[in-house]
């Protein structure tokens, strides 16, 4: 039976994953294409920004960005200055710090998608006269669309599950910050094993869930055709 910090857990959860996913949608697309573009020494260094992500521990990214947003912090600063509330233990924060963990998750797949597709929709668009921008937005992003449900699904999976970085950032503020994997860790910590079981469960159905969805948005391989004997 859930409880009911366990459905605001699940709601929070949730509301993360979503607003996170069209946060890294936005500024994922723009970034994918433009790391596609080319191999210069510029974007093979800001690539490898961007996914470093992947191979950071989430607490040592989650203790930077803690630094960096914090009152002494140069973006905490400036938010006093300004009179804002600062992001540290608060719902935005978590979004600001789960959009930067989980933005290569999303540009892998879009970049991967850009560079497959190769030049030749963008010089076919161009011999009918449509700007580069035209041709982005209604050649390269239908036929891409597989990976933006890809990105998409990776995006929202990879957040939901998220728990180093929410804890340095967001700590754990019932209804405020706790989210699902910070609940199952207040379960643990109590010795409420039978609590804990429930929740993680639910998260491994969720898991293979996604992982067949993603089998399912792969796109389909083309058979060889077996020539007549």
């Amino acid at each position: 039976m859930l409880t009911s910090e366990d459905l605001s857990a699940i709601r929070l959860s949730v509301e993360l994953a979503t607003t996170t996913t069209c946060f890294t949608l936005l500024l994922g697309a723009p970034l994918a294409w433009w790391l596609s573009r080319g191999e210069t020494w510029g974007r093979r260094f800001f690539g490898a920004v961007v996914t470093m992500p992947m191979v950071l521990p989430p607490t040592v990214l989650g203790f930077y960005l803690l630094v960096f947003l914090g009152p002494n912090g140069p973006l905490g600063r400036l938010f006093g200055a300004l009179g804002l509330r600062l992001l540290p233990f608060t719902f935005s924060g978590l979004v600001v710090a789960s959009v930067i963990f989980t933005l290569p998750f999303v540009v892998q797949p879009l970049q991967n998608a850009f560079e497959a597709l190769g030049e030749s929709p963008l010089e076919a668009a161009a011999t009918l006269g449509a700007g580069p921008v035209d041709a982005f937005m209604t050649v390269i992003l239908p036929q891409a669309r597989p990976a933006f449900l890809t990105a998409a699904v990776m995006g929202f999976a990879h957040t939901i599950g998220e728990f180093g970085v929410v804890l340095m950032i967001g700590g754990n503020i019932p209804e405020v910050t706790r989210v699902l994997s910070m609940q199952i860790y207040v379960y643990v910590e109590g010795l409420e094993y039978g609590r804990a079981h429930v929740l993680a469960a639910g998260l491994v159905v969720f898991s293979i869930a996604t992982m067949l969805a993603l089998q399912f948005l792969k796109p389909e391989r083309e058979k060889p055709k077996r020539g007549r004997p």
